[in-house]
């Protein structure tokens, strides 16, 4: 996000609104004669566009229909599973701007409304409101992604769900202004939990979501973890992005040691799984080491609990059929 505020801010598209369509079947290759609105330029707020990006079906329908229609998308799964990766992409091939702001412990109200600040005018000390992000971005064509929704402060919620209508109109109650949405401002947000708080453990911070906003969130889709061939796929993907010579074997073994981590983590066999994330980090860190058994220690396996490892070590060798534990994972 620009550290530049509001008023100084450049424009978020040089085009006001979408002046253009690209069909989703075309583009996205679903099985849907969607025409999505969409800019014919770019601009500095635009993602970048990864081409070796793989689309996740059900995800990408639900995307773009919070682009068509607008629609308040919430994307909720397992970490590292490219939640806001998604939306991003589909930003990137829509020529949409798209601002990420992450709700952590210290984004607060000011944060997001804006504040009084003191500024020149004219040799002179003078105070003025600077609109925050979420002003800029209701006036601008832009999608708004709140990362890690069920993360936030209570205040901050409250704030948020001013403009989760459709029509939602945010009130200044220091300008005495009230700013209604852009045609072209889109809202989307992603989610570890789906607002009912964390059952597994693995999501400290995270809290229950007020349901009467959740209610407004008019979809919410699941991105979990993703079908065998599917994730193959995005590591092979990324790899041949990364000109990393990844064989197609190694990869899948990956894919499985990794399922079976999930299915340890299911079973309370073990307390750490590992992400679609992990996973193409470990590729990754293989090809720079050269060493995969070494990249798999430094990725996954010293993050894990000590009295645990021997059972990773079980499904590293039933995977690679390499004795894991022989050597030494404090590394």
């Amino acid at each position: 996000m620009s550290s530049e505020s509001p008023e100084t801010r450049p424009p978020a598209h040089s085009l006001n609104e979408p002046d253009t369509k690209i069909s989703a079947k075309e583009i996205f290759g679903l099985d849907r004669d969607m025409q999505i609105p969409a800019f014919s330029q770019n601009s500095e707020y635009v993602p970048d566009r990864d081409d070796h990006y793989v689309f996740d079906h059900d995800t990408t329908l639900a995307i773009l229909a919070g682009f068509a229609f607008n629609r308040r998308v919430m994307i909720q799964g397992y970490h590292g599973t490219g939640k806001s990766t998604h939306i991003e992409q589909v930003a990137a091939r829509l020529n949409w701007p798209c601002i990420r702001v992450n709700l952590d412990s210290h984004i607060s109200r000011i944060d997001l409304i804006g504040k009084d600040s003191i500024v020149l005018r004219d040799g002179k000390q003078v105070t003025e409101f600077r609109e925050g992000i979420l002003p800029w971005a209701l006036q601008n064509p832009v999608a708004l992604v709140f990362d890690e929704y069920d993360a936030g402060r209570a205040d901050v919620m409250f704030v948020i769900q001013r403009v989760l209508e459709i029509e939602g109109k945010l009130t200044l109650l220091d300008t005495n202004r009230i700013i209604r949405p852009h045609p072209a401002f889109r809202l989307f947000s992603t989610a570890n939990t789906i607002g009912l708080g964390d059952t597994t453990g693995l999501y400290h911070g995270t809290q229950q979501i007020n349901q009467g906003q959740m209610d407004r969130w008019s979809i919410v889709a699941t991105l979990n973890y993703l079908p065998h061939d599917l994730e193959c796929a995005i590591i092979m993907a990324k790899a041949k992005a990364a000109k990393n010579p990844l064989k197609k074997t190694e990869a899948e073994a990956m894919v499985h040691l990794a399922a079976l981590t999930r299915q340890g983590f299911i079973a309370g066999d073990i307390s750490t799984v590992m992400s679609p994330r992990t996973v193409i980090t470990w590729a990754e860190n293989a090809h720079i080491l050269g060493d995969n058994k070494l990249a798999f220690c430094l990725s996954f396996l010293n993050k894990c609990d000590e009295m645990e490892r021997p059972i990773i070590a079980e499904y590293y060798q039933r995977c690679f059929g390499a004795e894991l534990l022989a050597e030494s994972t404090d590394i």
